[in-house]
């Protein structure tokens, strides 16, 4: 029989403190309370028009898939776009949600942003919507069409990246960590507009 060493009991409680964390922190956690919007109104009045249409969709899931979610990323042509794809389920996509309403209620009037719902259930992202409200629209993306099509298929979230002639430069996998990492991002790969 092994005798218990001062370094197995270490090991033994921070396996233990690892698994709670995890359990605590996971993507199906119901401790999650969401995180307050912005003053959007204030915030983004006098947009132009084709990024006041967007703001007026504010926290709807629209429907249309691909080809509706094409036609809007042409509509906005002239503008760069940030598109973040996420899932009411994903606790990095929680994470990263307070960033994404600082970003959008930031840079609003000269950003487009906007929203993929993908692989997830339109009940439980409308919940999620009203705990954490957006100044932007998502679109419905059950079967991942729209992920797939922008090469989201490393897992969510993920971020993509349009300049203002509406070419798709940068698509980021992976949550942000800070506003200053999503904020370097938007300049350089949207407005900007360099390739990644």
């Amino acid at each position: 029989m092994k005798s218990v060493t001062p370094r197995r009991i270490l090991a033994a409680s921070l396996l233990v403190v690892l698994l709670a964390a995890l359990s605590v922190g996971g993507c199906g956690s119901d401790e999650y309370e969401g995180s307050p919007a912005p003053d959007y109104g204030s915030m983004l009045a006098g947009s132009p028009p084709r990024l006041a249409a967007i703001h007026d969709q504010a926290d709807e899931l629209l429907p249309g898939g691909l080809d509706a979610y094409d036609a809007r990323i042409a509509e906005l042509k002239g503008f760069p776009v940030v598109v973040n794809v996420w899932a009411s389920w994903c606790g990095p996509c929680r994470s990263e949600f307070p960033l994404l309403q600082q970003a959008s209620a930031e840079r609003g009037k000269e950003v487009a942003f906007l929203g993929v719902n993908s692989d997830d259930d339109e009940d439980a992202a409308e919940t999620f919507l009203s705990m954490n409200g957006l100044s932007y629209p998502s679109y419905l993306d059950p079967d991942k069409r729209i992920a797939n099509d922008i090469g989201a298929t490393h897992g969510f979230p993920a971020t993509a990246f349009y300049d203002a002639d509406g070419e798709l430069t940068m698509v980021k996998h992976g949550e942000f960590r800070d506003q200053e990492e999503l904020d370097h991002y938007i300049q350089d790969y949207a407005v900007a507009g360099r390739p990644g």
